[in-house]
């Protein structure tokens, strides 16, 4: 007895294709790029996307999530200090309070309830996909990024010659973490001062990384620790409530900027 309905190989990696470069050719011209599928990266694509927005995460990794999965040291228990437990009151995932105003949750399950949240949302994702470089228009004003496949940065580079593709934008968000890696371009090319994140002291971190999410410059916004590398701010360690504040703060200002600009 045949269970699954007849369908051949062909067939199958047709549909995958056929769907891919749907994607590919709807993104490519997108409301904001987000770089970096990390939890600010997540909530901020979650909170434009619900609006209506067209957004699309960048994302190096094969997974999506960065160290919100195994929290601190491997060990897979997230640490949010309040009031950052409401965003998780919101995901529906359960927590335990450890002492007053420090609340720890299963870092898998957090994780993955974000993810779906903003697949949910409608956010599309480019896996594997390493940010290269920015877009620019008059006045410096980032209008994008230039993308490649993650593996290419692994091979020697005499024997690769694969040309990035560009993917435009009204903003771009830099949630790539201490990396920093759009802000880290815009340095290259003498456009923006990044200082280095500092040593870690938590306490001031992460009303910091909130305070500072914002435009560092015209076409794009930094959250995240992608702030704290920017600003010069200290380090937050295994501690994810600034992050999932930030990304939130991210898109209330991407919001505001794309209200400005279309009454330009």
């Amino acid at each position: 007895m045949t269970l699954f309905y007849p369908v051949t190989e062909a067939e199958i990696t047709r549909a995958i294709v056929s769907s891919f470069l749907q994607q590919c050719e709807q993104y490519v011209q997108s409301d904001v790029i987000i770089v970096g599928g990390g939890p600010s990266g997540l909530m901020a694509g979650k909170q434009l996307a619900k609006t209506g927005l067209k957004v699309l995460i960048v994302e190096r990794n094969n997974y999506l999530g960065g160290g919100f999965w195994i929290g601190g040291y491997l060990m897979n228990q997230v640490t949010l200090r309040a009031p950052s437990q409401r965003i998780l009151d919101e995901l529906g995932v359960p927590y335990q309070k450890a002492i007053e105003g420090l609340y720890v949750a299963d870092g898998p399950h957090a994780c993955s309830k974000l993810i779906a949240a903003t697949c949910d949302a409608g956010v599309k994702f480019a896996n594997m996909t390493i940010f290269d470089d920015v877009v620019l228009r008059e006045n410096n004003q980032v209008a994008g990024v230039v993308i490649n496949w993650t593996p290419i940065s692994a091979l020697p580079r005499e024997i690769t010659c694969v040309d990035p593709v560009a993917i435009e934008s009204k903003l771009v968000i830099d949630a790539s973490g201490h990396d920093a890696c759009v802000a880290r371009k815009l340095e290259e090319r003498g456009i923006l001062k990044v200082v280095g994140f500092g040593a870690m002291w938590v306490g001031k971190s992460e009303d910091l990384v909130v305070e500072h999410t914002g435009e560092v410059h015209p076409g794009l916004i930094v959250t995240g620790m992608a702030v704290t590398t920017v600003y010069g701010l200290p380090r937050m360690g295994p501690t994810f409530g600034a992050m999932l504040l930030s990304g939130e703060q991210a898109a209330e200002v991407a919001l505001q900027r794309l209200k400005a600009k279309s009454s330009i």
